[in-house]
């Protein structure tokens, strides 16, 4: 690659790339548009290691919750939930976006940043750029839940839509930064952000080790691009991290049993899960989850409501579909529990008439 590319593919891994008629025929389906003969070149991972993790633990002290890890009971077996849901903006995300904002140069704050995003990615990144006095624009689709949308405008963020099946919102990131000189954020596709997602491994397993408990042999993670995955891999390097994400939407799953990355197919379900709607993982985050032997699941819609459900009735829990689905393949058997299971709770931001919904047809499909 050439000196004017975007220094954050420096060590991508060489990986395969499996490109379908859909992803040839409709680019705004990859992460980044990129010529697959660009990657096979790519030979070392960049280096994200888990000193890295500890260092954006360090930086982002303060501005982040110490979310709670509460135990459950699951089949008969005690779990852990680790409740990202209750974290400031409503979602994990808050801690990569700090984590990147915070290593921005004086020059680099002033010219702003640009992001895209459905929501959670979007409102991590506004409170960040908020609290350190930076510019925010962020790109997102225009049938991003209104939930989001309000909560990424009250930070002062300015919101540009698009048409998420129609446009490619990477493309439009693009030209905002090369237009205005601002610094893309991407969601998962930098080492920062990874970094910073992590931290949330590093307080599972202070918070274990403080009520007395084992190390945790098992986390469930949510996935969509795998960056709080790939940080928690990176943090836990003991942990077996299982991968959780919405059927028809496996993508990192599908990956991680082939051993190359492979995007969404064609015509993909519907799902509620916007947050997990991410039509391909990236080389970053699929390099670090294959050298860790990670392995992938996926729930059904009727099971993340479930979980939905379970976790307002038991904990009085507000939890998003999304952020529910690890919690859903706990409860649905699709991951046995051994001590010690971590399961995340992503996020929360759900829109009130959806969760209401979500409890009053889950709890009636639960009774049947």
């Amino acid at each position: 690659m050439g000196q004017r590319r975007r220094d954050i593919w420096v060590g991508v891994p060489h990986v395969k790339i499996f490109w379908t008629p859909i992803a040839r025929v409709n680019p705004l389906l990859a992460t980044f548009r990129r010529n697959p003969k660009e990657l096979n070149g790519l030979e070392h991972c960049p280096q994200v290691t888990h000193d890295d993790v500890v260092a954006a633990r360090a930086r982002i002290s303060g501005a982040v919750e110490r979310t709670p890890l509460i135990e459950a009971e699951i089949r008969g077996s005690r779990v852990w939930l680790k409740c990202e849901c209750l974290q400031t903006g409503g979602s994990f995300k808050l801690r990569g976006a700090t984590n990147r904002l915070m290593l921005l140069s004086d020059e680099e704050r002033a010219r702003g940043v640009v992001a895209f995003s459905s929501g959670n990615h979007a409102q991590g990144v506004a409170i960040a750029a908020k609290r350190l006095g930076i510019p925010a624009i962020i790109v997102m689709p225009s049938d991003a839940p209104e939930l989001k949308v309000e909560g990424t405008r009250s930070q002062g963020a300015e919101i540009i839509f698009y048409d998420r099946y129609k446009e490619s919102r990477e493309e439009i990131a693009a030209r905002i930064a090369a237009e205005q000189g601002s610094v893309v954020v991407p969601s998962f596709d930098d080492p920062h952000i990874v970094a910073g997602q992590g931290t949330a491994g590093l307080e599972i397993l202070e918070q274990l080790e403080e009520v007395g408990a084992p190390a945790p042999a098992q986390i469930l993670v949510n996935c969509g691009g795998g960056g709080l995955s790939a940080g928690i891999a990176l943090a836990c390097p003991d942990s077996a991290i299982v991968t959780v994400e919405p059927e028809g939407w496996d993508d990192m799953r599908r990956s991680l049993e082939l051993g190359e990355i492979v995007p969404v197919g064609p015509n993909p379900p519907p799902t509620l899960c916007d947050a997990l709607q991410t039509p391909k993982v990236s080389p970053i985050t699929f390099g670090i989850l294959k050298a860790r032997g990670v392995t992938g699941t996926s729930v059904s819609e009727p099971e993340m409501g479930a979980a939905v459900r379970w976790a307002w009735d038991r904990h009085q829990l507000v939890v998003e579909p999304g952020g529910a689905v690890s919690l859903a393949a706990l409860l649905a058997g699709k991951v046995d529990i051994v001590p010690e299971t971590v399961a995340l709770l992503s996020g929360g931001n759900v829109d009130s008439a959806l969760h209401q919904r979500l409890l009053a047809t889950s709890g009636a499909a639960t009774a049947k």
